[in-house]
């Protein structure tokens, strides 16, 4: 699996990119990974070409269409909803959710100040398998997940956004 560029990112950074990676690699059917903040915006990612580098292409592959945008945006929108109706229910915060559907899932869970973990299941992951090593991830990235390490991660995906955009307008 090639990992993101991670040059000129601080340790912080560069760690959070690792414990990313290492999820996607570590845990079986796990097809994409999105964190998200509280705003909705797209902080960091695992594309699905990150996912079938390490498992290799599946025809029958279905999923957000092929964008961590897109993967953000459902997480996003599913965190807003959660929120909303444990607010509405008065029962505290919304620690995760679970959406099992017949050709895959989607889980959903809180990080820290509103920023969410999701992360897109193909339909043979094994569900507790999958919220264990999210509960590791939020464990370990929950308390470096500041708002100035927010800013930073934001920038770098805007800059690899810019840059591939770039490079695909050279090869015209």
């Amino acid at each position: 699996m090639t990992a993101p560029s991670t040059f000129g990112l601080s340790h912080e950074a560069r760690n959070l990119h690792w414990l990313l990676t290492n999820l996607v690699e570590e845990v079986p059917g796990i097809m994409s990974v999105a964190v998200v903040s509280s705003d909705g915006l797209l902080l960091l990612s695992s594309d699905e070409a990150l996912a079938r580098a390490r498992s290799g292409p599946s025809p029958e592959h279905r999923g957000p269409r092929g964008s961590s945008a897109d993967l953000a945006t459902v997480v996003s929108g599913i965190g807003s909803l959660t929120v909303g109706a444990s607010k509405l229910m008065d029962y505290g915060p919304v620690k995760h959710t679970m959406v099992a559907m017949d050709e895959g899932s989607l889980f959903v869970m809180s990080i820290s100040d509103g920023s969410l973990l999701g992360v897109h299941g193909s339909a043979d992951c094994d569900m507790s398998v999958v919220a264990y090593h999210m509960a590791l991830f939020v464990g370990r990235a929950g308390h470096v997940l500041t708002p100035e390490l927010r800013s930073e991660l934001r920038r770098s995906l805007e800059s690899a956004g810019s840059a591939e955009h770039e490079s695909a307008g050279s090869h015209r």
